[in-house]
């Protein structure tokens, strides 16, 4: 028994100092992408998170998928998975979590976090209090944990707000808006009006299980008693839970902010009626043996305040995929807004338009114009209510928040404040690629790089004729076309091969994106009607058309039922095919066709299929692509663009091998190397399976010698993008060899980049 004498009267809770180099306010995938980020630059980060667990709308308490540009595989952002820590993240779940478990993805960030030595972490610890050494200058934060009755006091030069509800800047006086803007200020086309409303609203999941017995449900005296107060209650089914019913939204009337506690009571309403009436209405004959397994006790939120920096971003940096200077991150989400009155309006659940590409992100939108050592991250970013509708996904939000975290990383190293990093723009933007951060337009280029000045060589390098292996027979039953990268010049030409009961015609294209770097195949260059015989036919496609620059070319055979198409199991890195499908969720019907006056475009929705599916087109091309060479490893971008940018090895070759010779020896103390774990999945965290815990085109095992055969570094179950292998002892060396295996018979080994440094 302890027994501690004191003072009767009041008392005051213990405090603690904690003075670090960065405090990060908010533990969602934004905070936790940043603060291990900048821990693993050398800064001491304080993260400080109001929840028990991590994760924000991800975490196993509100159960929401991660996603970002990728948009479900819905749209036409190819390879545009986030790059960086958010990357990693996503790969490590999609490995030690495939089923998407809420509470595993829970544990894995928890995992990241605290394998930080450099990282405070503070959970249920909620800020309260902005100490400012003048009007635009935070001393400290103060907190408080309810578990520990302990107050904090946390100091430090810089500040990320990644709280979502912005926290830290509100308390601070950082200026922001509440609410949609009208049409005028920004010129934004597809601003809503009063009658739509200002805000987005806050969802609230559940989850049921089959237990293989009847189980009775007695629903709350609070449960909506009227399930046809919700205008869409006929879209409910006893198999649809958790994030899918995305749609069972509530709050964009209220102060998303102040009223949170009101609108869960609401949402709590809806959903135990929703539950009553699958159960007890005995339409759902099928849910007799479900029982309701778990129900959000805290709802997700979508919008609330949206900080302003030295530059708002607008519809049009979205739509136009405007370009900026200080570009330090990419979205790709459509831009989505919701009807304020939610679950209970007339209106669709979301109005969602997308673009034509992913777009880039201004360093500008992500530190506050008026608080000079505050960072926005996470939704908080400087953005208007329409731009909002696409960056405050939370795979983009953490992408931004990694750049704020890497500003931070050099603002503590030059004594700078968050503006005065834009004169020294290039050096964030090289250090976040060296990452692995993707930035649109941008390449990896440094100096300190050895492999710059290398000879570069391999085994063999892949020149893609055509697939080896027997055919995968599938009907034409949609559009299809093959996405192949193609030289500046005049195109090759192409055979595939098609069979039929009887006599029809094919329908092929040759398109391109009128956007570089873009994947909307919006271009026709030419058109080619094919006759199809009964029985087998080899097609050769001889397109009159001039490529102007290197980019990729799509070939497409419109939808014939009466066709079967000659497909292969074979993969290879940045050889792709794409359909013309619908995907609902991301309101996607095949081809967007917007009303003229919301300043959206009209085109095509061309996109991948999970595997297994989403099989290659068999063809041959006597040219071959030969587009998969060893000096794409430092050509400073380590994912498909334009072209593959990656060396690919030979089907044949039985021992993959890429080689780095230098004219005299070179002090090696670290090599970074990025592999194709397919960007173009789009991981999503929870909820939804995966076919694979790890990428096909991820190369599993490596190793790398130097000039005398000396094993430096070796590596087996790798299935993560960027392996970074910091030398025990290091090697001084004419020579680098980085011997691979191929992941599959089915696909053959790639390396995306190859760096190697001297010192640290």
């Amino acid at each position: 028994m302890m027994i501690k004498s004191g003072p009767t009267g009041a008392r005051t809770f213990p405090e603690k100092n904690i003075v670090v180099d960065l405090v990060v306010a908010g533990g969602g995938l934004s905070g936790v992408c940043a603060a291990i980020t900048a821990a693993r630059q050398g800064l001491k980060v304080a993260l400080v998170q109001d929840r028990p667990v991590l994760g924000g709308n991800a975490s196993s308490e509100v159960r929401l998928w991660v996603l970002g540009a990728t948009s479900h595989m819905g749209n036409n952002n190819r390879w545009a998975r986030e790059g960086g820590l958010v990357d990693e993240i996503l790969v490590e779940n999609t490995c030690r979590n495939p089923e998407g478990n809420g509470v595993i993805f829970d544990m894995i960030l928890l995992d990241k976090v605290k394998q930080e030595p450099n990282i405070t972490l503070l959970l249920n610890t909620a800020v309260y209090q902005a100490d400012m050494r003048d009007a635009s200058l935070i001393r400290s934060l103060r907190a408080y944990c309810s578990q520990n009755q302990t107050e904090y006091v946390l100091t430090a030069p810089l500040f990320i707000d990644a709280s979502g509800d912005g926290v830290a800047g509100f308390l601070s006086g950082a200026a922001f808006r509440m609410g949609a803007e009208k049409k005028e200020e920004f010129g934004e086309l597809f601003a809503p009006s009063e009658e739509y409303g200002e805000l987005l609203g806050h969802s609230l999941y559940f989850y049921s299980k089959d237990t293989g017995r009847p189980v009775k449900f007695v629903p709350p005296a609070f449960a909506l008693d009227d399930i046809t107060k919700v205008p869409r209650f006929s879209s409910f089914n006893a198999k649809d839970h958790g994030c899918k019913l995305w749609w069972i939204e509530y709050g964009g009337r209220l102060d998303t902010v102040h009223d949170t506690e009101t609108i869960k009571w609401e949402l709590w309403k809806v959903v135990y009626g929703v539950w009553n009436y699958i159960k007890n209405s005995g339409k759902f004959p099928e849910a007799e043996t479900l029982t309701l397994e778990w129900v959000g006790m805290i709802p997700g939120k979508r919008e609330s305040r949206r900080f302003e920096g030295d530059y708002i971003m607008r519809q049009q940096d979205i739509v136009e995929q405007r370009t900026f200077e200080d570009a330090v991150a990419f979205g790709g989400w459509s831009i989505d807004l919701h009807p304020a009155d939610g679950v209970f309006s007339e209106k669709p659940g979301c109005n969602q338009w997308h673009s034509k590409g992913i777009y880039q992100i201004p360093y500008r939108s992500i530190y506050s114009r008026n608080i000079r050592n505050l960072f926005l991250g996470g939704r908080t970013i400087s953005v208007s209510h329409v731009a909002y509708g696409s960056t405050r996904v939370m795979a983009t939000s953490a992408h931004v928040t990694q750049a704020a975290a890497m500003a931070a990383v050099i603002c503590k190293e030059k004594g700078l404040l968050p503006a005065d990093m834009n004169a020294h723009m290039p050096e964030l933007q090289q250090r976040l690629l060296q990452t692995g951060q993707y930035i649109p337009g941008k390449r990896f280029v440094s100096p300190q790089d050895h492999a710059a000045s290398a000879n570069i060589s391999a085994s063999s390098e892949l020149v893609l004729k055509e697939f080896p292996g027997k055919p995968l027979l599938k009907p034409l039953d949609v559009s299809t076309a093959q996405m192949v990268p193609l030289q500046k010049g005049k195109v090759p030409a192409f055979i595939f091969h098609a069979e039929s009961n009887g006599a029809t015609t094919l329908e092929a294209e040759l398109r391109i994106s009128s956007r570089n770097g873009n994947h909307t195949p919006d271009e026709t260059l030419a058109r080619q009607s094919i006759a199809v015989q009964p029985g087998r036919n080899c097609m050769k496609l001889e397109f009159d058309a001039e490529m102007k620059d290197n980019t990729y070319a799509f070939i497409i055979f419109h939808k014939n039922p009466a066709v079967t198409m000659h497909f292969t199991e074979k993969r290879v890195t940045g050889i792709l095919s794409v359909f013309n499908t619908v995907n609902k969720a991301v309101s996607n019907f095949g081809k967007q066709t917007p009303p003229e006056d919301i300043g959206m475009e009209a085109f095509e929705f061309w996109c991948p299929q999970r595997r297994p599916e989403g099989h290659n087109l068999d063809f041959k091309t006597a040219e071959g692509l030969n587009v998969f060479k060893a000096e794409n490893v430092r050509n400073g971008l380590e994912r498909p663009t334009t072209e593959p940018n990656a060396w690919v090895a030979d089907w044949q070759d039985v021992q993959p091998a890429l080689t780095l010779e230098w004219n005299e020896p070179k002090n090696i103390s670290s090599i970074e190397l990025f592999f194709d774990t397919d960007y173009d999945h789009p991981m999503e965290s929870v909820l939804m399976s995966h076919p694979e815990s790890v990428m096909p085109f991820c190369v599993r095992s490596y190793r790398v010698k130097d000039e005398t055969g000396r094993v430096l570094a070796e590596k087996k179950d790798n299935y993560q993008s960027f392996n970074r292998i910091q030398l025990q002892e290091p090697a001084t060396t004419r020579k680098l060899v980085i011997e691979v295996e191929h992941p599959s018979p089915d696909v053959p080994a790639a390396i995306c980049a190859v760096r190697c440094y001297s010192g640290n």
